[in-house]
């Protein structure tokens, strides 16, 4: 046709055909390319994903590591901490004697005591002036079924490591000397005081230390370990506990001075407690007639003390952060907690249990030290009836001076 394209007989050529032939294939080949692209990025990504899975447990791995190693370091270093040697021998005028017995008060039954009807009974432990030059093994810290009184583990000192400095069942030392009974404070027992007991006792006294049966976490009655029960150590009863431990302190006076007769001193009687066991010691002081004097660690005077003014000579020596109450003579021990007045002040406690403990930040075996310094004098002064010579120690602060 003139003007118009030439084609050869038999064939056809469609316009349609090629422009579909084109659009056709080039849509093939971009979807392929993308999907190439996508399976391109997807593996990637899967690759990224897989390579930040790998840091991550890795890293968690290499914390677990340095977690493991701090644990084991700390262990090791608590162990090693545990089987260090706690020198709680007393210095002091005298050697001192130690012995353990049980007293039975059948004048009262034990309102704390699961079976009704049943009188209280009480582990009581004695330390006492000695002959000096007296020879013998030292007193185990914790003897037999007293063993369970060791806690934390490898995060305190192992009682076998514990020097008392003491003997037990020695002969006393000649002359009548003061009763002084020692009180715990509230789920504690009468050994973990062995370096105020001893203390008092090498300055001249018999010391009586008495575990409140069920109210203690551990007593030991008859070689049996007996610990608290709910009515003898609900906090909400303090009222209820003081009256009774200030009976049992009243009890463990009386049968000293019939049980060691001339050793002792009837008419010098003095109360001296911690805590819960320092609030009793003031009561058991304030309605005994012979009561000399009464020594509080860290246990605060109640309703009744604090509103007759307690006429008799009182020394209350509190924690740091403890309030004072107005009465008798009244000092802070800055730096204390409330078990700086125990043997725990002694041991050697590694984190983190040492971090949940009220030890305070001062130096413990200091903190033992300045007590049973002013407790000691403090006594002598009541016994003799003379004027009281204060110690001087930095770390401890008249608590009057500090309420103004």
């Amino acid at each position: 046709m003139p003007g118009g394209s030439r084609v050869r007989p038999g064939i056809v050529v469609s316009p349609i055909w090629n422009m579909g032939h084109a659009d056709a294939c080039s849509p093939d080949r971009t979807a392929g390319q993308r999907i190439g692209r996508d399976a391109g990025r997807d593996g990637t990504s899967r690759a990224s994903a897989g390579h930040n899975a790998s840091v991550r447990i890795g890293r968690i791995l290499a914390a677990t590591v340095v977690v493991l190693a701090a644990v084991a370091s700390l262990l090791a270093y608590a162990r090693v901490q545990s089987r260090r040697t706690v020198n709680l021998a007393p210095t002091g005028e005298h050697a001192v004697g130690r012995v353990t017995d049980l007293w039975v008060d059948r004048s009262r039954t034990d309102q704390f005591a699961p079976v009704g009807g049943t009188p209280r009974v009480l582990s009581t432990w004695v330390w006492y002036p000695a002959e000096a030059g007296t020879r013998g093994p030292e007193s185990a810290y914790a003897p037999g079924a007293w063993k369970a009184l060791h806690r934390f583990g490898w995060a305190t000192t192992d009682f076998n490591h514990i020097r008392t400095g003491t003997r037990d069942g020695v002969p006393g030392a000649r002359g009548r000397f003061p009763v002084v009974v020692l009180l715990p404070d509230l789920g504690m027992s009468a050994p973990q005081y062995t370096a105020i007991a001893a203390g008092l006792a090498a300055r001249g006294n018999v010391v009586v230390g008495v575990t409140p049966t069920y109210s203690s976490r551990l007593s030991v009655i008859d070689g049996r370990q007996v610990g608290a029960s709910a009515a003898g150590s609900a906090a909400g009863r303090a009222e209820q506990l003081v009256a009774v431990w200030a009976a049992d302190a009243r009890f463990a006076a009386e049968r000293a001075v019939l049980q060691f007769g001339g050793r002792v001193d009837g008419s010098k009687i003095a109360y001296v407690g911690h805590g819960l066991g320092g609030t009793a010691a003031i009561e058991a002081c304030r309605v005994d007639g012979r009561c000399s004097g009464a020594v509080s660690l860290d246990g605060a005077p109640d309703r009744t003390a604090v509103s007759d003014g307690f006429g008799r000579p009182l020394l209350v020596l509190g924690a740091g952060d403890s309030p004072i109450a107005p009465v008798g003579h009244a000092y802070i021990l800055t730096g204390a907690g409330r078990l700086s007045f125990t043997d725990y002040a002694a041991y050697h406690v590694s984190p983190p249990v040492r971090w949940g403990l009220p030890l305070g930040t001062i130096d413990g075996q200091l903190a033992l030290t300045i007590t049973v310094d002013y407790a000691g004098s403090f006594l002598r002064s009541a016994f003799s009836g003379s004027a009281w010579e204060v110690s001087a120690y930095a770390e401890v602060r008249d608590a009057a001076t500090l309420r103004r």
